[in-house]
Formats: structure tokens, C-alpha cells, sequence
């Protein structure tokens, strides 16, 4: 029979303590700092709420990561240690143990939390959660605002309880407590609550902003103040935004509304705009507000110009783009030469590359072909959704044989896989596939390349892959 480990010293403490919050409330001044986190632990989840109040008026790390312990519906110990707080901020002379300055109501303490309870060896400096070296005496200074990082993800029609409850204590709290969020998702809200939420948040905090819900212009026109305002903005994906009859008459004004925001966003590296129907003719405004190179860049899913595909490869904040989708952007009319010009710009950097369902033609691909086998730096390329033939497909195999970082290619099944109505033939299919290997076996590099077998657009959209790519395996002797 195995033996079982016996407690450790600091469990044992923990344990008896726990039964005696009185005796835990006299004793937390002289409490080594390794017990903190276990008897937090352990009052939190046994909702011993007086012990949770001291235990936060004399917390001595930086950070009280509160996110992984919390068990909604139950906010007692939440409010317990919100109760807490409100203690420690009308405090004019703080416990000389109490180094707290950020509540994370997010949940991402958990190594924190298995680290003291000796479930993990990792190191938490890099966790920014060591403790603070301890001050001989009580400190007079005023302390810095306090720090609440919380995950913003609205998608009710109303807040939640949870999050109801914490801006109602934050509303008179403003001055002392600055509520950060570095990540925005923002579902079905109406933007009167989205604005009633965001006015009480620190948007110069805000990192990533994702708008996953078809708004209208002048909805979009409506958030775009605040906007402006998440000047660290990094990331910013907008889903799907319309153009009413009805806003017609007042469309350029709502578009210069929104893109003039661009202006303040000075760290802006990833923008995603799918279905901004809003920008044809008009794409040159947004570019000319960019302030900062790109690293990816996707419009999608929407009419663009040819003029607008012409101030795009005139753009200097795209030229160290490493990621381009363009998908959905019917390019069928478009000059190849604008195409090359474009590709030109971003040649050097280009890691990916999405033109799915452009109605890109055979002379366009043929004419951008040069160029592509220039993108010594691309990973992935995509054309399925558009109608290639067998010819030309050969012609573009040989063309990025050169490119070794290419590692997922997703093209469409030749032209010659359908019947004259559009429908799959799976036995044609199978015969241009073993051409395409013997292709590839020709011009000598392994690759993998996946085949889309969506018929024609004009008969279905519907695309999916196989489990596998098909692929020709070249092994080199040594």
C-alpha cells in the first residue's frame, strides 16, 4: 500500500485558520506571504466573507487575480471583496503589508493560483504577481488609481447581472478605480448600452475590437467616437455594415465620420473589414487616414472599384503587409495590370494571400503570375471559388515551384472536372488529379496542395475540402 503524503506545515495553518476568522483577521500583518493565496483560495470558495475582506485590506502582491475563482451566479465573494475595496480607497493611511493595485476579473490567474497551492513550479515574476518588497512603516502618499481588467463581451440585448452589478459600484468610484479592458467583442447590443458600457471603461486600454453583428452605417457612425478614442488599438475586425435606402443622403458624411477615427489610431496593425459596403468608390478616404504600416489587411466580401484597387497598390502603409484577403471582391473587369501593381507593393512581405471567389480571370492570373513567384515569404494561397483550367493551373504550379515557404495551397478543381451544367464528374476529377501530381513530380519539390470541389459559383457556393491534401512526396536520396 502506498503511503499517503502527509499535509505540508503551510496546509495545516491554512486549515486551522480558516475555522477562525477572527484569529485569521489578527494575524494577517504577521501571515507569511506564501499562506495568502491558499487561505484566499479557501475563504473564496467556503464564502468565509469577513476573512475575504481583511485578506484583501492587506493583500501583498501587486495583482489579485479574482477571475479564475469566480463562480457565477455566486457573487457574494465577489461583493465581499468589492466591500473591501471601497475600505481600502477611503483609507488615508494603508497597511504597510497591502500592495494591491489590480483586481483581474478575467480568467487568466490560474497558474498564479496552482503555483502558491503547490500544484505548479513556475516561476511568477513573469506572471507580474511576485510579491512587493514590504515597507518598514505605513505610507501617507496617495496611491495611483486602482486597476480593474475585466473580458467585454456584449452580446445581450441588456447586461448582464455580473456586469450590471460592477458598474453600478464603479459609477461613484471613477476618480479611484480605472476599469480596463483589453479585449472588446461586441455581438447583438443596441449602441446606446454599448456607449453606457464603454463610458465607464479606459478605451485607451482597449487592444483588439471585434463588432461580430450586421450594423448599418449610422450605427457604425454613431460608435465611431469612441472609437477614436481606443487610441492602442491593434486589431479592429468589423463585421458586416450596411448601406439603408435610406441613409443615402447622408452616406458621406457617416463614411468620413468613421474613417477620419483612423487618424488616431497610431497602433493599428490589423484591420478586417468583411462586408463594409459603405466603401466602394470611397476606399482612398480610409487609406488616407491609415498612420501606421499594416500587418494585415482583409476587405472582403463586397463591390470595390477598380479605383479603389488603384488607391489600395498606392498605399504606403501596405507595403510590409504580410497578410492580404480580398475575398469576395469581384475582380473580374479589373485592368491585371492594377493586380500586379498591387502584389509589387507587398511582394517582399507577403506571407498570405486570399482570392476566393474574386472571378478572377485566366489572363488576369496569367499576368500576375511573374509576380507572385516573387513572394519569396508566402505560407498561404488560396483561388478556390473562382473557375481555373487545367492549362493554366499547370502554368501556376510551375510558377510558385520556387516559393519554399509555400506550405497550404487551396485551388479549385480544374474546369474540366464538370459537365456542361455545372455538376462534378468525381471519375474526371481523378484523372486531373494524378495529372497534377505527375505535374508536380515533373518540376521536383514536395508539396501539398488542397483541391476545392465547388462547382462553378453561378450553379452552388457550397465548398468544402477533403480530409486530406493530395500531395506528391518527393524524397531525395542521400
Amino acid at each position: 500500500m502506498s503511503v499517503p503524503t502527509p499535509p505540508r506545515l503551510l496546509d495545516l495553518a491554512g486549515m486551522h485558520l480558516i475555522r477562525e476568522d477572527a484569529l485569521v483577521c489578527s494575524a494577517l500583518e504577521f501571515l507569511p506571504t506564501e499562506l495568502f493565496p491558499p487561505l484566499f483560495m479557501d475563504a473564496f470558495r467556503g464564502r468565509h466573507i469577513k476573512t475575504l475582506k481583511a485578506m484583501v485590506q492587506a493583500w501583498p502582491f501587486v495583482c489579485l487575480p479574482l477571475g479564475g475563482l469566480i463562480d457565477l451566479p455566486h457573487v457574494g465573494p465577489l461583493q465581499a471583496v468589492l466591500e473591501a475595496l471601497d475600505v481600502l480607497l477611503a483609507q488615508k493611511v494603508h497597511s504597510k503589508r497591502c500592495k494591491l493595485r489590480v483586481l483581474d476579473l478575467r480568467n487568466t490567474g490560474q497558474s498564479f493560483w496552482s503555483m502558491w497551492s503547490g500544484a505548479s513550479t513556475h516561476g511568477f515574476s513573469r506572471l507580474g504577481m511576485a510579491p512587493v518588497a514590504e515597507q518598514s512603516s505605513k505610507t501617507h502618499q496617495p496611491l495611483a488609481p486602482l486597476k480593474i481588467y475585466i473580458e467585454l463581451c456584449l452580446k445581450k440585448m441588456t447586461l448582464d447581472n455580473f456586469l450590471t452589478y460592477l458598474l453600478r459600484w464603479m459609477e461613484q468610484r471613477k476618480a479611484s478605480i480605472h476599469l480596463c479592458c483589453k479585449k472588446l467583442t461586441i455581438f447583438a447590443m443596441p449602441v446606446e448600452n454599448i456607449t453606457k458600457v464603454l463610458n465607464m471603461v479606459q478605451l485607451d486600454c482597449i487592444q483588439e475590437v471585434q463588432v461580430n453583428w450586421i450594423w448599418h452605417l449610422s450605427t457604425l457612425a454613431k460608435f465611431a467616437p469612441l472609437l477614436g478614442q481606443m487610441s492602442n488599438v491593434q486589431r479592429l475586425l468589423l463585421s458586416r455594415s450596411h448601406v439603408s435606402a435610406l441613409e443615402k443622403q447622408e452616406q458621406q458624411e457617416q463614411v468620413v465620420q468613421f474613417t477620419s477615427q483612423f487618424l488616431k489610431l497610431h497602433h493599428l496593425q490589423d484591420l478586417y473589414l468583411d462586408s463594409p459596403s459603405f466603401l466602394e468608390g470611397c476606399l482612398d478616404q480610409m487609406l488616407r487616414c491609415l498612420m501606421t504600416p499594416l500587418d494585415h489587411l482583409a476587405i472582403t466580401n463586397c463591390w470595390l472599384t477598380e479605383s479603389d484597387l488603384t488607391h489600395l497598390s498606392q498605399c504606403l502603409n501596405i507595403h510590409q503587409l504580410k497578410g492580404l484577403d480580398l475575398s469576395g471582391v469581384t475582380m473580374t473587369d479589373f485592368s491585371p495590370k492594377i493586380l500586379c501593381i498591387l502584389l509589387e507593393q507587398v511582394a517582399a512581405t507577403l506571407q498570405e494571400l486570399n482570392l476566393e471567389k474574386c472571378g478572377i480571370t485566366e489572363s488576369q492570373l496569367e499576368s500576375i503570375l511573374p509576380v507572385l513567384s516573387c513572394c519569396s515569404q508566402l505560407r498561404t494561397f488560396s483561388l478556390c471559388g473562382n473557375v481555373l483550367s487545367m492549362a493554366i493551373m499547370e502554368k501556376l504550379l510551375s510558377h510558385t515551384t520556387g516559393l519554399i515557404n509555400l506550405s497550404d495551397e487551396f485551388y479549385p478543381a480544374p474546369q474540366e472536372s464538370y459537365s456542361p451544367h455545372g455538376a462534378l464528374h468525381l471519375g474526371r476529377l481523378a484523372k486531373l488529379r494524378d495529372k497534377l501530381i505527375e505535374i508536380m513530380r515533373d518540376l521536383g519539390r514536395p508539396r501539398a496542395i488542397w483541391l476545392s470541389s465547388s462547382p462553378c459559383p453561378r450553379w452552388s457556393n457550397k465548398t468544402f475540402y477533403p480530409e486530406e491534401p493530395f500531395l506528391y512526396q518527393c524524397y531525395m536520396s542521400a
